[in-house]
Parts: structure tokens; C-alpha cells; sequence
């Protein structure tokens, strides 16, 4: 329990040598991170701005990594998973059991947003999380034209990666945050948790007040 709190209060001294051991497998494990949060539809719980916002802090307080790299790897994790996603949509069809998964109301608030907005819901829709899973999904099987959604997928993430990597290197070159770094990072991620854990626990309810009312 001891050694679980220190590692808890002191997460850049953790880091540091785990990034320093790994070097450049440590672009090739955040690219998976970000791809497999856009590209593969059972992962959209993974917390990929937070990541972006968070990596490039810790790079503002400590630069083990280098940040003219960090950016395009995350620009192109993004974009490749994003593609990877239009065209899984697009092969829908034939994946019987992967389309029984993708419904309820995520599925549709993401397919009525493309349907409204076209490009550039491919656009915004990076910055709504969970639901960006879907809209490149929906795109594919919507036959939405690949080029259209190419542009709106490259301005999308642009902008998703710069506001996310320019606020978090902003943000780690606050004096106080650089010496509160591991408590500041450690309550980022508990309101996180915590966050995830409240919308489980109102899908929960929900559920059971849908079952409720279909047995009356």
C-alpha cells in the first residue's frame, strides 16, 4: 500500500524512467493509445484528449520526450484510426455480429449529428467524446463520400491535436503546476474516473428503468 502511494504522489518520478527505458517504443505506445481510441469502435472509453493534454504537460515539465514529435504522432494516430473507422463502417454489412453491437443512443445521437450537419460534423465531431467513435463509423456506412470526409477529418484533428497539445504545454509551464505536478495530474485523472463512473451509473439506471416499464 505504501509503495501504491508513492507511485500515486510522485507519478512524474514514475514516468520519467519508464519513458527513459522504453525511448522510442514510447511514440510507438502512445500512437497505439490514440489509434485504438478512434479507429476500433470497442474503445471508445479511452481518454484520448486527455492524453494529448496530459503528455504534452508532462513534456513542458520534463522534455524526456520531444514535442516535434509527439504532435505529428498523434496527428497521425488520429487520422489513420479515423480512416480505419469510415471504412470499417463502410464493410458494415458484412460483419453481422460487430452491427448487432453498434446501437442504442450513442449510435444514433452520432448518426442524427452527421446527418444534420454533413462535413462538418466529421469535423466537430472529434471534439465530442464517445460519440467521435461514431461519426467516422456512420460516415462508412452512410457511403458518406471518402473525400469530403477526408477534409473534415484532417481539419477536424488538426485542431483537435493543437487546442489539446497547446493548452496541456501551456498548462505544464505554470510554475505551480511544475511543483504540484503528480497531485494536479493524480485529481485530473480521479475526476476523470469519477466521471466515467457516473455516466456507467446513470447508463445502469436507465437500463433498469427501460426494463421496469416494459414489465408493467
Amino acid at each position: 500500500m505504501g509503495h501504491l502511494f508513492y507511485i500515486l504522489t510522485h507519478i512524474a518520478e514514475t514516468i520519467i524512467p519508464m519513458f527513459e527505458w522504453m525511448g522510442a517504443w514510447s511514440y510507438v505506445l502512445l500512437f497505439i493509445l490514440i489509434f485504438m481510441e478512434t479507429g476500433l469502435v470497442i474503445f471508445p472509453w479511452l481518454p484520448g484528449e486527455s492524453l494529448v493534454f496530459l503528455t504534452c504537460s508532462f513534456i513542458a515539465f520534463n522534455p524526456v520526450l520531444k514535442i516535434e514529435i509527439v504532435i505529428p504522432v498523434f496527428f497521425f494516430a488520429a487520422l489513420i484510426g479515423d480512416t480505419v473507422n469510415y471504412f470499417i463502417g463502410r464493410s458494415l454489412s458484412r460483419w453481422q455480429w460487430l452491427q448487432k453491437r453498434l446501437t442504442g443512443p450513442r449510435f444514433e445521437k452520432a448518426q442524427e449529428f452527421l446527418t444534420r450537419h454533413g462535413i462538418k460534423a466529421v469535423a466537430l465531431g472529434r471534439f465530442v467524446p464517445l460519440i467521435r467513435t461514431f461519426v467516422p463509423l456512420i460516415a462508412g456506412t452512410m457511403r458518406f463520400p471518402f473525400h469530403r470526409f477526408t477534409v473534415g477529418n484532417i481539419i477536424g484533428v488538426m485542431l483537435w491535436v493543437a487546442i489539446g497539445a497547446g493548452c496541456g504545454y501551456y498548462f505544464g509551464t505554470i510554475p505551480f503546476v511544475q511543483q504540484h505536478f503528480s497531485l494536479i495530474i493524480l485529481a485530473f485523472v480521479l475526476c476523470s474516473l469519477l466521471g466515467v463512473g457516473l455516466l456507467a451509473l446513470i447508463k445502469m439506471l436507465r437500463q433498469r428503468i427501460i426494463k421496469r416499464n416494459r414489465m408493467l
